[in-house]
């Protein structure tokens, strides 16, 4: 029979009219079907009948440790041992581990005196004195001299493959080879759950537990006091300006407590979230013949266009209709709309919907401070889209926004040329929909996760059309970027230096109609000071 080389993937048709697309991932095998993201089984554990027509039923069932037909459990489990590693088994009921999941900071609370770490961008990992569990409970399959040293007592931490590098760490483990990969690995642990005392005891406790233990891949993470709210803006910019995603505060002396806390707060300048993959959108100038944008869809049935954010390799290769993927954007539109989402990664650690999509809450954004533009004091307004639609985001996902620099300016020219500072930076690939992607935004009941890829329900109530452009600049002595979107009768541009989240602009015309005008004018003059599409 046929099978997959590591890395490899191969398109299938379905019953119907569906296509679904087998994959191998260090020895993971992956179908795109209803049937395989259904099952409640580890994802090492899972099969269906796509993979058993490639592979055959003989093999699929020997890899994950199901007896073949005229054999006995006892002989097929022999028989998995035998195979090299291919069914090495993984957590055996898959239950989630106790972590001591955070809540979004509501930009009011004061944290002074609060404990500030880095919120690393990993894989969160769990572990239970012999193996890494994540949040699912699956096991991660760390190489036996990557484990040396831990201790047999639980530590909750993260796998880190360093800033910028989130798809990198999740493809690396998610393996099953115990490759070398690993190398590029840290496990960094920031609490010990098993330790009934007090936060600063806990993180003591760790300090001294890696000053005394061998694990040469593990460290335990830094954290300082917070001092006050400048102090709390201060770090979260050099943070997001090395290209970190954003701040974890802990409240002192408080204990670990499993489930979601109002005693661990995440601190980001934008907002994360997850969405189902609908469709693949066609690529246009220089994505022609590959992918332009994803259509993708949020628990409530809001869909929209995730066009930034791919490499070419990813854009040559888009993550596959229904798979789940995390998006960062800065705000909601006032119809309920991500504006500038940008892709991430794809998610294999989470169900969907999201488990905890019913802790939705909207999240205002925070007080702005006045920013000089121009040579004129312009006050940023707080995010005028912090409304009852942004319940419609799974709350793990969402992040209070810290610093949007957004003015609404009817009189002020929409040119945006000048380079702009931010006080609070973040990655310069958090940007906007693809060039010219115009997706009608629905209001539908959510999509079960039975729901075959590549179908949805039908629309009830048509709402705002958006899309968004985004270009850039670069010369020996200037890296810019100028974003453009047109939302009813408002276009908003947002400009600054690469690498900055930069300032806003909105203007309001007479019409949808003239507002696009207004854009492409725009448009015109940016590509005629050399800015070029992205």
């Amino acid at each position: 029979m046929a099978d997959l080389e590591d890395g490899e993937s191969i398109e299938v048709q379905g019953s119907g009219s569906s296509r679904y697309l087998l994959r191998n991932v260090g020895e993971v095998y992956s179908c795109t079907c209803p049937a395989w993201r259904n099952q409640s089984h580890a994802i090492d554990k899972r099969t269906c009948k796509h993979l058993k027509a490639l592979r055959g039923e003989a093999a699929e069932l020997t890899r994950v440790g199901a007896p073949t037909p005229g054999t006995s459990s006892t002989s097929a489990t022999s028989a998995s041992r035998a195979s090299g590693g291919r069914a090495a088994a993984s957590a055996s009921s898959a239950q989630a581990p106790p972590l001591l999941l955070a809540n979004p900071w509501d930009n009011a609370q004061d944290l002074s005196g609060w404990w500030m770490s880095e919120k690393l961008d990993g894989v969160r990992a769990y572990w239970d004195g012999k193996a890494f569990i994540s949040r699912l409970g699956n096991r991660y399959h760390a190489p036996p001299w990557f484990t040396s040293g831990l201790p047999d007592t639980p530590l909750d931490g993260e796998l880190w493959g360093g800033r910028k590098r989130f798809q990198r760490t999740i493809s690396i483990v998610r393996r099953q080879d115990q490759s070398d990969h690993w190398k590029e690995i840290a496990f960094v642990v920031f609490d010990a759950p098993a330790l009934d005392a007090p936060f600063e005891d806990r993180v003591e406790h760790l300090k001294q537990l890696f000053a005394t233990q061998s694990a040469p891949h593990a460290r335990a993470h830094d954290h300082e006091l917070c001092r006050d709210l400048p102090h709390l803006r201060t770090e979260l910019s050099r943070v997001e300006a090395l290209g970190g995603e954003g701040l974890m505060l802990r409240k002192p002396g408080s204990r670990y407590e499993p489930g979601r806390s109002i005693t661990l707060l995440k601190v980001k300048s934008f907002f994360d979230a997850e969405a189902l993959v609908i469709d693949h959108q066609a690529g246009a100038g220089r994505h022609a013949g590959r992918l332009g944008a994803l259509l993708v869809e949020l628990p409530d049935g809001t869909r929209f266009s995730v066009g930034t954010g791919f490499s070419d390799k990813e854009r040559a290769s888009p993550p596959p209709r229904g798979a789940i993927v995390t998006f960062r954007y800065q705000e909601l539109s006032d119809a309920g709309v991500p504006r500038f989402p940008s892709y991430v990664a794809v998610r294999d650690d989470i169900r969907w919907p999201p488990d905890n999509a019913e802790l939705r809450r909207a999240v205002p954004h925070p007080p702005s401070d006045t920013l000089a533009e121009g040579g004129k004091a312009a006050r940023a307004t707080p995010g005028a889209s912090a409304d009852t639609k942004k319940n419609s985001l799974d709350e793990t996902a969402s992040t209070a926004s810290t610093e949007s620099a957004t003015t609404t300016d009817s009189s002020a020219s929409a040119d945006g040329s000048a380079s702009a500072d931010s006080s609070a930076s973040t990655d310069s690939s958090a940007s906007t929909a693809s060039a010219g992607s115009a997706t009608p935004t629905t209001s539908t009941t959510p999509t079960s996760a039975g729901t075959p890829a590549g179908t949805s329900s039908q629309p009830t109530t048509p709402a705002a059309s958006s899309s968004t452009r985004r270009f850039e600049f670069t010369d020996g002595t200037s890296s810019k970027f100028w974003e453009i979107e047109v939302s009813n009768r408002q276009y908003t541009v947002r400009y600054g230096r690469l690498g900055t989240t930069g300032q806003s602009k909105t203007k309001e015309a007479a019409s949808e109609e003239a507002a696009r005008r207004e854009a492409a004018k725009l448009v015109d003059e940016k590509t005629g000071k050399g800015y070029v599409e992205r």
